[in-house]
This record gives structure tokens, sequence and C-alpha cells, in this order.
């Protein structure tokens, strides 16, 4: 189970003020006694003694295995916790108990915040989702016509055809600058869509941050003030938060990393309702009392059901009716499995920051729901966990006979292949890289998928048009679909040692046609093959740079030379998007421009300027040195040479810089903004990189051992 560990390690929200006081104070303590759930709650024997074994079981196997350094969970039946705990490592690395006050953030089922915002703003008469949202924010524009029928439904279930995601400067130690939000706006008015809205559903994170956008232009009051004043008041959620709310960070749980004896400084994750929200697992819980319509002073029924609709189903859809996804408005899934198999109606929601992890299951028609939030690791991991445990907890209480066991896989036979599936062969793509499609000897060969938790391995084909793994639980066939594109298609049921399995269906990648390339652009873009860009504008105290991959972009052509990184080459300075991928592997796409000044080239992608691996020198390897930041970046990036590896860089810099250091292979050795190190010997082969506000000079020394 390393590479669980490795990978978790690594990684990668005036109706109040309408009601009357005595029914606020009323619903703030609880549910009523004489309600129906409280009723259904008092007839239950909320049996917890298994469920709280297996919780904990899942606790310590994600805290020894996944890479966890923090867990929280909670169980609320009929408006009541039954169940809640976690564990939490100190400064030392031994396990403690944690508090049940302890916030963690809950990244992306902030979403729901957001979402369940407008709706209370559709109660209120003042936004009808199908309109479009130019309604409601006329500043929103975009470089395609097509942006006018975007409306505010296409937002919240992911079918408003943006790229995705605008991530720069987002995710910041102890630093609620806005910028990102801010420029939102601006970023979105020079972008394209990549498909007709409403035609598929996609992952898309600036799709929530136009609906806080749209909550704020509608009901006159910031983001953080409307949460606080018509859901956190009103629930008596004092562990609710938004890193724009004072409030005692030390309630955070700590964030941090394999072999840093201390905390880091707070996350904060400055695009709110994308994924901004810090709560409790209880809290997240009573919130989502109103999520499922047991707090129709809040919500009403009508809008808890609306988001509750499968809307993925709409438009462009991988065919498996078993999936972890299955898009409502808001929720991740409306038809969670394996939940299903046993009758019961499930939604989740997920959320993922650098360090932060979370999974709301909600079980809509029974009044139950858990959260699972850690600190490390992954919410695919929570989200499992939390369903085992939740099924657990079901069947401990009768509602469901027995916990069903887990699907076992034969290895698969394989049969001759058929001649027509030969057309299938060729080049696909999907955001980022280009993949060659080959059939030899009825088998096909294919890296690892979904963040090597389906591994590396050959299939072959056991008939139906379909091709199986060798260790029989993932299945691979094609999609001719609707709008004229064919897909990889994968289907999965997912083994997560120690927690349980997920079953996922997803479009891997996407069939590309030839794209014939003028020969003057096509060797502009050779030349740029295999060569790195580094990030330019990404504060120093950004935690992108604990894994500094996401700041850098290899360009990589495909044989043809037609395409790079998934996009379609235009010119040789330009190439666009190429990904038309529903469900999930689509998102977060991008274009490539390049453009040149002082000799240097520079790449302009995902909102964010990358400067070229030929414009990167070596540090100097004498004692003493300064390094100024220029008004264009944040950072400047240096290699380090043999005549300086091995020698100890010390830095003094002003407030708000810092520096980072990467071995060869771009592991982080040093982050000052992390640690508050102001010392690191340099690794042969690494890069080093320091930052701040433009015009700060850094004074650097270096010394032997």
């Amino acid at each position: 189970m390393d590479k669980w560990k490795k990978s978790g390690a690594a990684a990668m929200a005036a109706l109040l003020l309408a009601m009357p006081v005595a029914q606020a104070q009323t619903f703030a303590q609880g549910a009523d006694a004489s309600s129906p759930a409280a009723a259904q709650s008092a007839s239950k024997a909320t049996v917890t003694k298994n469920a709280q074994a297996k919780a904990e079981a899942m606790t310590k196997t994600l805290m020894e295995a996944y890479g966890v350094t923090g867990a929280q969970y909670a169980i609320r039946d009929g408006g009541k916790v039954v169940l809640s705990g976690g564990a939490t490592l100190d400064d030392a690395g031994s396990k403690q108990n944690i508090s049940a006050s302890r916030m963690f953030g809950i990244g992306s089922v902030s979403k729901m915040y957001v979402t369940a915002a407008a709706m209370m703003l559709v109660d209120d008469g003042k936004v009808d989702i199908d309109r479009p949202l130019t309604d409601y924010v006329p500043e929103f524009k975009m470089a395609d016509e097509r942006y006018k029928q975007i409306t505010v439904r296409m937002l919240m279930n992911h079918s408003s055809g943006l790229y995705g995601s605008h991530y720069k400067n987002t995710i910041l130690m102890n630093d609620n600058d806005t910028q990102n939000y801010d420029s939102l706006l601006s970023n979105l008015s020079v972008q394209r869509l990549k498909s007709d809205p409403g035609e598929y559903s996609v992952y898309a994170n600036d799709g929530f941050q136009l609906l806080e956008l749209l909550v704020e232009r509608v009901s006159g009051m910031s983001y953080s003030a409307f949460i606080k004043q018509r859901i956190s008041d009103p629930l008596n959620l004092t562990g609710t938060k938004t890193p724009m709310d004072e409030f005692d960070r030390t309630q955070l749980e700590p964030i941090r990393l394999p072999g840093i004896p201390n905390a880091l400084p707070p996350e904060n994750a400055n695009i709110l309702g994308t994924g901004g929200v810090y709560a409790t697992a209880e809290e997240l819980t009573r919130f989502s009392d109103v999520l499922t319509g047991e707090a129709p002073q809040l919500l009403s029924g009508k809008s808890v059901e609306a988001m509750l609709q499968p809307e993925y189903r709409n438009g462009v859809w991988v065919k498996d009716t078993k999936n972890a996804f299955g898009y409502g408005l808001g929720w991740d899934s409306v038809d969670l499995e394996p939940f299903g198999d046993y009758g019961i109606r499930a939604a989740t929601k997920g959320g993922d920051t650098i360090m932060y992890h979370s999974a709301l299951v909600s079980l809509p028609d029974s009044d139950v729901s858990i959260a699972f939030l850690t600190s490390g690791g992954s919410s695919v991991f929570n989200t499992t966990a939390a369903s085992s445990i939740l099924l657990e907890y079901l069947a401990e209480n009768g509602e469901i006979p027995k916990v069903l066991p887990e699907p076992t896989f034969a290895k698969p036979v394989k049969q001759a292949l058929p001649a027509e599936l030969e057309k299938y062969a060729g080049l696909y793509g999907t955001v980022g890289e280009t993949r060659q499609i080959a059939f030899k000897n009825g088998e096909l060969a294919m890296p690892a998928l979904m963040s090597d938790m389906i591994p590396a391995q050959a299939y072959v084909y056991t008939g139906n048009g379909a091709f199986t793994s060798e260790d029989g639980r993932t299945e691979l066939s094609f999609d001719e679909q609707t709008n004229g594109h064919t897909y990889i298609r994968i289907s999965s049921q997912i083994e997560l040692p120690g927690i349980g399995s997920t079953r996922m269906a997803f479009y891997e990648a996407q069939k590309l046609e030839a794209n014939k390339v003028d020969p003057a652009a096509k060797a502009a873009w050779q030349k740029r093959d295999g060569k790195s860009y580094y990030a330019v504008d990404e504060k120093i105290n950004s935690l992108f740079y604990i894994a500094p991959s996401i700041l850098t972009k290899k360009i990589a052509l495909d044989p043809s030379g037609g395409y790079a990184n998934g996009t379609r080459i235009t010119d040789a300075d330009h190439a666009v998007n190429a990904a038309e991928i529903p469900v999930m592997n689509g998102r977060d796409t991008f274009d490539l421009d390049f453009s040149r000044q002082g000799g240097v080239e520079y790449l302009k992608a995902d909102g964010r300027t990358y400067v070229s691996e030929d414009a990167i020198g070596p540090i100097y390897a004498g004692a003493s040195s300064v390094v100024t930041i220029p008004a264009a970046g944040s950072v400047r990036w240096f290699d380090v040479p043999a005549s300086a590896a091995g020698k100890t860089l010390t830095a003094e810099f002003p407030q708000g810089a810092g520096f980072a250091v990467y071995d060869k292979d771009g592991m982080p050795v040093a982050l000052s903004a992390a640690t508050g190190a102001k010392t690191a010997v340099l690794p042969e082969g690494g890069t080093v990189l320091f930052g701040g506000k433009a015009g700060d000079v850094l004074k650097v020394t270096l010394t032997h051992k």
C-alpha cells in the first residue's frame, strides 16, 4: 500500500432575517421533538458498536498506509449525532484523540454550500436557475458567443462548457489574498468554451466561483456574510467558516508533511464557492440536514429535490449505471453505489485541496448522513471509507439485512479480436497528453489510470467489444457517442486495501483526427518538444510548491506533430484544447500560447505564465549573491550545477519572500514558506526558486558543509 501513502502525502459556501426570532432559535437548537424525523430517531436503537469499530479501523488504516495525518468522522441520524470520533498526530508523530470541534478544510464539499446559497435565492424568488448567468452578472463575458447560453443550472451541474479551473494563487499558506477571485471575470473574458453549454457534464471549478459571484451580486452581501447569516447562524454552526472570516486559526487541524516535525502554516483555499469552507464533521452532517429536506425553514423541499435530480443524464454520458459519478446540482453523485444495491438512494460530494480531503454521504430518504474529513489522503479514500462505515451502521440497526461481500474477479479469458475493432486503433487524447492505441495479439497495453488507483497492465479481448484487465477488475471498451466523438470507456471496481472498493466508470480519452500542421509551425513546435516551462507568477507561499510538477509544463508532441500535451496545434505559437470528454477526464483543460520578450520564450496556459527552461540559468556558485524579484513575475528559477551541489544555501529575505529547493526528481528539499527554514543543502541536478513581491531582494550565501 506504499503507493497510496505516497500519493496521499504528495497531494493533490435574509431567510434568517425574515424568520421569527423564536423560530430561528428553535431551529438552531436542533430538530423539533415532535417532528417526524425526531420520532423516527427515537424509535431507532442507533447501535454504533460495530460502526465505531469500523470507523476506528478505517482511521488506523488511512493513517498508517494512506498518508493521512488527521481524521475526523461523524454520523447523524434523525437530527442527532450517533457516532463521532477520529485521531490526529502531534508534532512528535504520536497518535492522539481528536476534538469534535477541530476544523478541517472541506475542499469541494464547499460547492454544496454555494449551490444551497443559490437555491435559497431561488426560494426567495430572486434567481431562476434556467435563466442565463448574464441576467445576474452582466459583466460576465467570454471570447465565445456561446457564453450567453450558460445558465445558472449549468454552473451547478458542470455542463457550462467552461475549460474548468483557474488555480493561480488560490491555495496559500496563512494568506487570504483574493486576487484569483478578483480576476475571475477578466481571465474568463479571453477564454473560449470547450463545448456547447449543456452538451455534457464535466467537472468545472470555475462554475462555482461564478455561483459565488452570483450570490454576492443578488444578495448584496459578501459570500462569507451570506453563509454566516443564512446557514451558520440559524444552524448554530460555530466551526463553519471561510478564510475571509475572523476566527481562531488554532482550531484548524494541522497540515503536515513527512519528514517535517512541525505543522505547516494554515491552508487558505481562497476560492470560497469552489473549495474554501472550513467545517467540523459534526457540523457538516448538520448542514446535510439542509440538503436533504430536514430544514425547510432554510431550503425548500422543492429546491432540495431539484438538487437531487440526475442532471448528468441530460447530456452525453458514459453508459454504465453503477458509478461513483452522477452529477446532480452540486452533488458529485445522486445515485451513489453501492447503496443502490440495497435499494437506498444516496448522494455524495467529495473535496480536495492540497492538504485537506473530505467526503459527505447523505441518505435523503432516511435522514442519515456521514462526514469523513482528513488532513492528507484523498477524497476518494474518504468517500470509500465513509460508505463502508455507513453500511456497517445501517446493518447494525437493521436498515439493511447485512453488508454484501466485496465482489471477486477471475482472470480474463482471451478471445479472438474481431477485425472490425481495428478501426479503434489510433491517436487518442486527454487533458495534458496524447496516447497511441494499438492492438497486438488481441491485447492492448494501458498505463496506470486514475492517479495509479488502476495499475498499468495489459487488457485482453474478452468478447462483446470489451477488453479486460489482467486482474479482472477493469473493463475497457470503445464508445461512439452522439456528439460524434469516439471514447475509450473504462469501468472498474477499484480496490483500496483496508478501506473497501469503489465503482468508477468514465471516459479515459478521446480519439483524435489527424491534424496537419504547416511545416514552419511544425518545426517551431519540434524545437519545444521535451522542454519544460516553469510558472513565474505563483506566490512563494502557495501550497502548490509542495508538488512543483503542477507548476511545470513539459511540452510533449505526438509522433505526427499535430498535437502537444493533448492540445491541437494551430500555428507556430498556439494550440487549442482538443479534449471534449464528459465525467472527469475532460476537466481543467487549457490552451498553449507562446510569446517572446527580450529573447526569452514564455508560455501562457491555465491563467499562469511560464518561462522556458532555456532561460533558467545556474545558481551562482560563489560565496554570496543577490536575487532580485522582477516586476514581471513572483519567482525566479535556477538550476543547481555540480559546482554548487552539496553546498549549504542560506538566504536572508524580506517578509513575504522566500525560497524552495527541489532534487533532480522534483521532490521538495526545502520550502521556506512552509517551514520557516532559511538554509538548505543544494542537491546536484536539482532546482532552486526564489520568490517575493516585485523588487524584493534576497541575499544568498553558499558555504561548504
